[in-house]
């Protein structure tokens, strides 16, 4: 076990709902890990609302703290405002609100503002989901054994790989690895990737920050995720890794397993 740092978030017992046809599980935890004095991740799981957004503040200090608690909160409050109506339309505005007011907020700080954002929305009528991305924090999915990683990294390293400018070890791809190329604060205010993402009795969603899955190989983020703990669980024992795995950056993670919907009482 390792010992839990103040601005740790520690990991509570997950929240249970019933969306359309599924009941969600869901919880959340961050570390600070060995490297950084402070942890500049961002968590929300919502209270009430099958809701979760992890964000990434860039480097180390004041913009970047800020950044991701003005990106976080202007998101939520936005899909807080237009529910239960849960569209592409809305999820960009919200974005596009997130991006305002964190450059609004990096306009009286010295440095650089910006972070991630990667959300995971279920809509209140039929349980379909929405990821919403900017950055490299990422999402996955186990469905039947098979761990998939859903969204793309928006960096320059990984434009590299896909065209082939360089392979994986290298020395470009390695200081490519942290040239983001969209994210909040961003002053192009780039869109957001959104992708509709059906929910499926028996997927197991990780939202993460790259503190986890730089430090997690594919098949230890698998193994974790398929052991049948409930999600609090499970994000204890993914952060717990990431520290065993040295620790390197801040490290946040949200777990969510989708149920059939448990029937009323009658």
């Amino acid at each position: 076990m390792f010992r839990r740092r103040p601005l740790d978030r520690p990991v509570e017992a997950a929240r249970r709902s019933t969306v359309g046809r599924h009941t969600l599980e869901i919880a959340g935890g961050s570390v600070v890990g060995h490297r950084y004095p402070e942890n500049y991740d961002v968590l929300h799981v919502d209270e009430k609302l099958p809701l979760a957004v992890v964000c990434d503040g860039m480097g180390e200090g004041e913009g970047s703290r800020a950044a991701g608690a003005t990106a976080a909160r202007a998101f939520v409050d936005q899909v807080r405002a237009a529910w239960p109506v849960v569209d592409a339309a809305g999820l960009r505005a919200a974005t596009t609100e997130a991006q305002r007011r964190v450059r609004r907020a990096g306009a009286t700080l010295t440095g650089l503002t910006g972070c991630t954002l990667t959300a995971l929305v279920v809509e209140p009528a039929d349980g379909q989901g929405w990821l919403v991305q900017l950055g490299d924090s990422r999402a996955y999915r186990l469905r039947e054994g098979l761990l998939e990683l859903v969204t793309v990294d928006h960096t320059m390293a990984w434009l590299g790989l896909l065209h082939g400018w360089w392979t994986a070890g290298s020395p470009e791809a390695t200081r490519a690895r942290y040239q983001l190329l969209r994210y909040v604060g961003h002053p192009d205010g780039p869109d957001p990737d959104l992708l509709c993402v059906p929910l499926r009795r028996g997927d197991t969603w990780l939202l993460c920050t790259d503190g986890v899955s730089d430090q997690l190989g594919y098949h230890r983020l698998r193994d974790l995720l398929a052991a049948r703990r409930d999600p609090a669980r499970t994000v204890r024992a993914l952060l717990d890794a990431s520290l065993a795995a040295g620790g390197e950056d801040n490290a946040t993670a949200v777990v969510l397993r989708v149920h059939p919907a448990f029937p009323g009482p009658r």
